[in-house]
């Protein structure tokens, strides 16, 4: 299997998702830690928000420090709605969904008229501004001390009330949020999007209403992300204000950076990579550095965000590709073919 092959399993072919699918179905057979069901369910969750965010800043070329707001939306509606109302969590998670839609139409409008660095620090206020709303709003979200007895999901009177059920439903979500993903990346809009990334000026010239479609992934991303915030609501079945500050968001655009911002596979690994290493430092940072505060963690993912951007700018996952071309080429027993690069070329005796 050569490198073209590769990135067919990874961007077109269903391969990819057939092992993913296998590898879901096959871990509760497998795995008998709650544990480590527990840590692929945040995995999960993760994932499902850096998707919405991969579209968002790696093919529309838009930088969001404020997803962690659509993160809360999502939460707190759907906590209200099902803890509050005693009505049904599925509704609570489309109110939330619905909410964080209309929200990101809203803030999209003005904010998108901003470039850069602008586009950047309008959507962290945006942030902070809902953070602050979470906190203050205490007969409705309890403020700080947070929103207790949140019920656990049912369908049809099968209830996702263990982690290994949990599991389940959460990567179910991952899944068709892949799926959904890559339909729009290659189609039309994906097209547009990523003319829009590559240059506003050139898809300007050639017709892309690029506002419109800006507002539509920034739309899809918020949803994306109050899914997540549901999720997590439902399965801790406790939150408050500190769980959707200003570091969430930065976290999810770390898990973006690292895992690739321009591959659909980009959002998992991101998301793995992030957990994964988390839980190692909070079980041997205290080991190795008995002195080091909690902070630890933000210095060392502020080291890694550094060492990947100048690094491996493209994330893990074009890396990932590369190894495992590599692996397959000495499988094969193939050796790279020979190729004549353009500069040595020769033309009237001398290389071009």
């Amino acid at each position: 299997m050569d490198k073209k092959d590769l990135k067919q399993i990874y961007n077109s072919s269903p391969i990819g998702l057939l092992i993913l699918l296998v590898i879901v179905g096959i871990m509760p057979f497998v795995v008998n830690s709650n544990y480590i069901f527990a840590v692929f369910i945040m995995i999960g969750i993760y994932a499902i928000v850096c998707n919405g965010l991969t579209m968002l800043i790696g093919y529309a070329g838009q930088i969001s420090l404020g997803h962690a707001a659509f993160y809360g939306i999502g939460a707190y509606s759907s906590a209200i709605v099902s803890a509050t109302y005693g009505l049904s969590p599925w509704l609570g998670i489309l109110v939330g969904m619905i909410i964080a839609a209309i929200v990101a139409l809203v803030v999209g409008i003005p904010t998108f008229k901003l470039k850069g660095h602008y586009l950047a620090l309008a959507t962290l206020g945006f942030g902070i501004i809902v953070f602050t709303l979470f906190k203050e709003f205490r007969d409705l979200t309890g403020g700080s001390n947070g929103f207790f007895g949140i019920p656990s999901i049912s369908f049809f009177g099968f209830e996702f009330n263990s982690d290994a059920r949990y599991f389940y439903l959460v990567w179910l979500f991952v899944i068709l949020g892949i799926i959904f993903s890559r339909n729009i990346i290659n189609s039309r809009i994906g097209r547009a999007l990523r003319s829009i990334e590559g240059s506003e000026i050139a898809s300007d010239a050639v017709g892309v209403n690029i506002m419109s479609y800006k507002l539509q992934v920034f739309v899809l991303s918020a949803m994306s992300s109050s899914l997540a915030g549901s999720l997590l609501a439902h399965y801790v079945s406790f939150i408050n204000p500190d769980l959707f500050g200003v570091m969430t968001s930065i976290y999810f655009l770390i898990m973006v950076i690292i895992g690739g911002s321009q591959n659909i596979w980009g959002s998992i690994i991101g998301a793995c990579t992030y957990v994964l290493l988390g839980e190692t430092l909070k079980q041997y940072i205290p080991i190795l550095l008995p002195s080091t505060g909690g902070e630890f963690e933000i210095v060392f993912f502020g080291v890694l965000l550094v060492v990947t951007l100048i690094y491996m700018p493209h994330g893990l996952a074009p890396q990932l590709e590369r190894l495992f071309s590599k692996f397959n080429r000495k499988k094969a027993g193939k050796q790279p073919s020979l190729q004549v690069r353009k500069k040595q070329i020769a033309s009237g005796g001398e290389n071009q």
